[in-house]
Parts: structure tokens; C-alpha cells; sequence
């Protein structure tokens, strides 16, 4: 009796073997017989449709390839049939998809390094300053008036300065505020600034870059470098040390400013930010111009800022007497002599007239 119970289980997990394995054997017949035909590599999402149902791998291929092969669509406009940018790799980013590595780009460089750089220069004007002070005049003031600046020339530079902080306060905002001023004001009304001021930078600047042409066609010819820039350069201008160097005009720090400002990042900050304003004709505005002109103006813009910041403090609290000159025209013919020279000696020569406006109060300084 034994081996007949024996032989029936065994006979029994036999068959429950058996009619596991029969399913699993007849699986691939069954889809091959659903899928249909195999499908082939370059097969468009219709024919794809037939091959293998439900499949729409071509598709999303093309969504994701729009970038080298744009698709096609029947909306007017350029880029529409691109939905992913193509792959590339900017300085500082991953190979990845053209918006994304501006994204990298802008995130992990240009704002934290550009925002470092800045502030650096903050507490470095501030720290001089305090050890510093403002650098006053060796000698008394002698009543006797030069004209260093005439009324248009003031007037071009005014209109630079206020249009370039314009620039530089919005930009900054833009750029930065979400870190110091949305915690504090709030997403409303931070909100609110910085579409305001995205609206005022994108109309200063172009008046912007017309005055930064004017400001360069008025000052060049006295900006041109000397043999005695170098000199200047190697004393640092007295600033450290108090020496007194000669200097014309305008002295190599003046001058450094000048050329790699207002002449060399100046048309660097003007062309990027004329083309994110859309304003040069004949060019295309793809994302991809548009990423690359936000990258350039980003970087050109805070070396700029970095640059001025030096420049501003020292036409106002960082020397006596710099500011008035840029407000009234006017210096004392002992701070051109101590400051400026070689330019103090030309007028006493009678080489460069101590009064160039058509019209005025000052007095000519007394000749030697």
C-alpha cells in the first residue's frame, strides 16, 4: 500500500511540473504572434505604430534629437520644431543639453564667484578707506580755479554714471536679489522690484551705450598711454605709500580704466546686452544666442562693476577735492599741481588753456 501512495504523489508532482512548464514554452510563440513584424532602428512613429503598438520610441527620439533635427511644425517662427536643445558643453559644464549647461554655467560660476568677486572688492575699498582715509592736499588751497572739466564733458559722464548705476543696481537685483532681498521683502513684492527694474535696465541701456560712445570720443585724446604711465604704475600712484608722481591729464590708473572699462569690457557689455535686447539687426535669437550673450554679459558686466567700484570711490569719498571737479568743473590749482603735474606745468605754460568753456569765473593761475 506503501508504494502505491508513493507512486501516486510522485505521479502527481509530475504533472504539476509539466503543467508549469507548458505556459513558459509557448510564452514567446504567443508574443512574437502579438508584436507582429520586428521593428527596424529608423522606423518612423507610424510605421512604429504597426511593428510594435503602443511603441513610440521614434518619437520621442525626435523630441529629444529636435535640437540637430528640428521637427516639423506648422506654428510660424524659428525654433518652434526644437524642443530640446542640442548636446554641448560650455567652459565649467557638463556635456549636457544647450539649456542646461548654460544653467550650469550661470549657477556654479558666474553667480557665485561673480558675487564673491564683488564683495571682495567691497571690503577692500572699505578697509583701505579706513586705513586710508580721503587723500587730501600736502599743501593749502590757493584760491586760483582750473577748469578741468567743461559743461559737456560733465554732462557725458553724468549721463554715463547714472545710466551705468541704473544698470549695475538692477542687474545686481536680478542677479543676486533672490538671495539677500526676497527673504526679507517677500515673492510679492520682490516680485513686483524686479520686473520694474528689469523693465528700467532694458531701456538704460541703450542710452547707456550711447553715452559710453561719447564719453569715449570725448576723453580718448587724452587717454592715449605715456612714458610716464609706467613710472605711475610701478609707485602704484602714491596710494600706499603717499609719493608724490607726476602724471598728466589723466594718470595710468585713469587711463587702465578707461581702455580696459569703458573701451574694451564696455563693448563687451554693450554687444551682449544690445542682443539680449534683441536690437542688432540681421541676427537670428535663438535660445542658443541668447544663452551664450547672457553668459558674455554676465562675466564682462561684474568685471566692469569690479573695475568702476574703484573708480567711484575714489571721484568721491576716496580724494578731496575729485568730486567737485566732476560737479562745478572746477579744481584748485593745488590739487592739479599735486595731483595731476605734468597737466599743472602745460597750463602754466600756456600749452593747455586753464579756461576752455566759452564762459566763467575762474582765474587763471599765476604764471611762473
Amino acid at each position: 500500500m506503501l508504494r502505491g501512495l508513493a507512486a501516486l504523489v510522485l505521479a502527481t508532482l509530475t504533472g504539476l511540473a509539466a503543467a508549469q512548464a507548458a505556459p513558459a514554452a509557448s510564452a514567446p510563440a504567443v508574443t512574437a504572434a502579438t508584436e507582429g513584424p520586428a521593428a527596424a532602428a529608423d522606423e518612423t512613429n507610424a510605421e512604429r505604430a504597426k511593428s510594435q503598438p503602443y511603441n513610440n520610441a521614434p518619437f520621442w527620439r525626435a523630441v529629444r534629437e529636435s535640437g540637430k533635427d528640428a521637427g516639423y511644425t506648422s506654428l510660424p517662427g524659428i525654433e518652434k520644431g526644437v524642443l530640446i536643445q542640442e548636446f554641448v558643453q560650455y567652459p565649467g559644464s557638463k556635456f549636457t543639453t544647450a539649456g542646461e549647461a548654460w544653467r550650469e554655467v550661470r549657477n556654479r560660476w558666474i553667480l557665485p564667484y561673480g558675487g564673491a568677486l564683488l564683495l571682495i572688492v567691497l571690503l577692500a575699498i572699505a578697509l583701505f578707506y579706513k586705513a586710508k582715509g580721503s587723500i587730501g592736499l600736502h599743501s593749502p588751497e590757493t584760491g586760483r580755479k582750473i577748469e578741468r572739466f567743461t559743461y559737456f564733458e560733465r554732462a557725458a559722464h553724468w549721463t554715463n554714471a547714472v545710466t551705468f548705476v541704473a544698470l549695475a543696481v538692477s542687474g545686481v537685483v536680478m542677479a543676486f536679489g533672490k538671495f539677500f532681498l526676497l527673504p526679507v521683502l517677500g515673492g510679492t513684492l520682490f516680485g513686483w522690484i524686479t520686473y520694474a527694474l528689469k523693465n528700467l535696465h532694458n531701456f538704460a541701456g541703450p542710452v547707456f551705450a550711447v553715452s559710453l560712445v561719447v564719453v569715449f570720443i570725448t576723453f580718448v585724446r587724452d587717454n592715449f598711454p605715456s612714458k610716464v604711465d609706467m613710472v605711475w604704475l610701478q609707485k602704484g600712484g602714491g596710494l600706499f605709500n603717499g609719493a608724490h608722481v607726476p602724471s598728466h591729464r589723466f594718470n595710468a590708473g585713469e587711463k587702465l580704466i578707461f581702455w580696459a572699462g569703458v573701451f574694451f569690457l564696455g563693448a563687451i557689455v554693450v554687444g551682449s546686452g544690445l542682443v539680449l535686447d534683441k536690437l542688432i539687426p540681421g541676427m537670428a535669437y535663438t535660445r542658443g544666442d541668447m544663452q551664450i550673450a547672457n553668459m558674455i554679459h554676465g562675466v564682462s558686466t561684474i568685471l566692469m562693476m569690479a573695475m568702476f567700484l574703484g573708480h567711484i570711490y575714489l571721484g568721491t569719498l576716496g580724494m578731496k577735492g575729485a568730486y567737485g571737479a566732476m560737479t562745478t568743473g572746477y579744481v584748485d590749482e593745488a590739487w592739479a599741481r599735486e595731483h595731476h603735474e605734468l597737466w599743472h606745468d602745460d597750463i602754466r605754460a600756456g600749452k593747455i588753456p586753464a579756461q576752455r568753456s566759452a564762459s566763467g569765473t575762474s582765474n587763471r593761475p599765476a604764471q611762473a
